[in-house]
């Protein structure tokens, strides 16, 4: 059984697979897959956390069952800039906007 706890960020400066900041986060894993989460790294040359986060993605990029993550980016993208709102400060205000709507239901 896998348990995540959040902390702090961290903005990763190397060169790294992976944009943006890095969340530092703590997992608790069984004796069995710490010690396979060791022997991938240490085959790929990698380290554990960058085991983890490929698995990541990779369950992210699975996404719902039916839907190849390639699909789901190319039905998002023809979707964009597609509909308008006529409100000019949607990009600042989203969460007032998204709010407002689920309490207009």
């Amino acid at each position: 059984m896998m348990r995540f706890f959040s902390a702090k960020v961290i903005t990763w400066k190397e060169k790294c697979n992976h944009e943006g900041a890095m969340v530092r986060t703590q997992i608790q894993l069984t004796e069995r897959q710490a010690r396979e989460l060791k022997r991938i790294a240490a085959r790929e040359d990698v380290s554990m956390a960058e085991v983890v986060r490929r698995a990541v993605d990779a369950k992210i990029r699975e996404g719902a069952p039916g839907v190849p993550w390639d699909e789901r980016v190319r039905r998002a993208m023809a979707v964009m800039g597609k509909f308008h709102s006529g409100l000019k400060d949607v990009s600042r205000r989203h969460d007032h906007y998204l709010a407002k709507a689920f309490d207009d239901r």
